[in-house]
């Protein structure tokens, strides 16, 4: 078992080919730049990476090539999370066998309202299926998407029954006194907030950092927060952020990141996301330039 991840974390996204299928070389030109600037660590193939609009080969693909271009797996976490459990059981084979510092998992989310029963046995045969290669499993909870949380008191029966091998969970609720909640369940349980407001809270040792998709954008800002406490720098980080309320997150991130590589390729969606709006892009585009022009001022 690798070490628990921590610090800065992007919710990496994931270049398209015109053809729609992941875009390889230019996701690790972004995974490159991502690490060498800002980022403690990526979560590939989350939310923001589009994981759920891939299939099984095309997500196994993706991870492949990080391994092949000496990306460093102990610094990646990767979502194998999926409706029906055999898929999710087949990445999270995947992902250990190659390397990967941990798993992040979704609950098989098509069926809703199931009970904690079938929940803790998706993840039972997940723990079963990587026994042999046993990688470092988060959960990722995420209810507004998946419509089924990974409550306290489910957290709590997973880690009895399987100390070992949970060691955290990303948490996209934006209920913060639910994180501090699951922070509390165990002494060492890593939880990421999604949002890099957290980042002095994670500092102080109560969270284990953040995953953040805007850590696609901001990356040195929420580094100097983390490292030094900067709390200007967070400022800007979280003005960031903010750009995108009540704004498509995912396509507004790939959106941003063509304008800021000056690469319009990046900015493509995988169906069922549409690219962002125009009006939205200008707008953003324009809040981002602004920030970073106070930045270097």
């Amino acid at each position: 078992m690798s070490k628990t991840l921590s610090g800065v974390i992007a919710a990496i996204a994931t270049p398209i080919e015109e053809n729609g299928t992941p875009d390889l070389t230019r996701a690790m030109k972004l995974a490159r730049f991502l690490l060498d600037n800002g980022c403690d660590g990526l979560n590939v193939l989350g939310t923001t990476g589009e994981a759920t609009s891939f299939s099984v080969a095309e997500r196994k693909a993706v991870m492949e090539a990080y391994k092949s271009n000496g990306l460093p797996l102990d610094r990646l976490m990767v979502g194998t999370g999926a409706a029906a459990v055999s898929d999710a059981v087949a990445l999270t084979r995947h992902a250990a066998e190659l390397g990967f510092a941990g798993a992040l998992v979704l609950p098989p989310f098509y069926y809703k309202g199931v009970p904690d029963d079938g929940l803790a046995a998706y993840i039972d045969i997940l723990v079963q299926a990587t026994a042999a290669t046993p990688i470092p499993l988060y959960l990722y909870n995420y209810p507004a998407m998946s419509g089924l949380p990974w409550h306290v008191a489910l957290i709590e029966r997973l880690l009895k029954a399987h100390p070992s091998r949970i060691v955290g969970l990303k948490d996209s609720s934006g209920d913060m006194n639910y994180a501090r909640a699951a922070a509390a369940v165990k002494p060492g349980f890593a939880v990421f907030p999604s949002t890099e407001a957290a980042l002095l809270e994670a500092r102080r040792g109560d969270f284990a950092g953040c995953i953040s998709a805007t850590a696609n954008l901001n990356a040195d800002l929420c580094q100097s927060a983390w490292a030094s406490g900067d709390a200007a720098a967070l400022d800007q980080a979280v003005v960031i952020r903010k750009l995108f309320e009540g704004r498509p997150l995912v396509s507004g991130v790939k959106a941003l990141l063509a304008h800021i590589h000056g690469d319009p390729a990046l900015a493509r969606m995988k169906p069922p996301l549409a690219a962002f709006p125009a009006a939205d892009r200008a707008a953003v585009t324009a809040g981002y330039d602004g920030v970073r022009a106070r930045k270097v001022a």
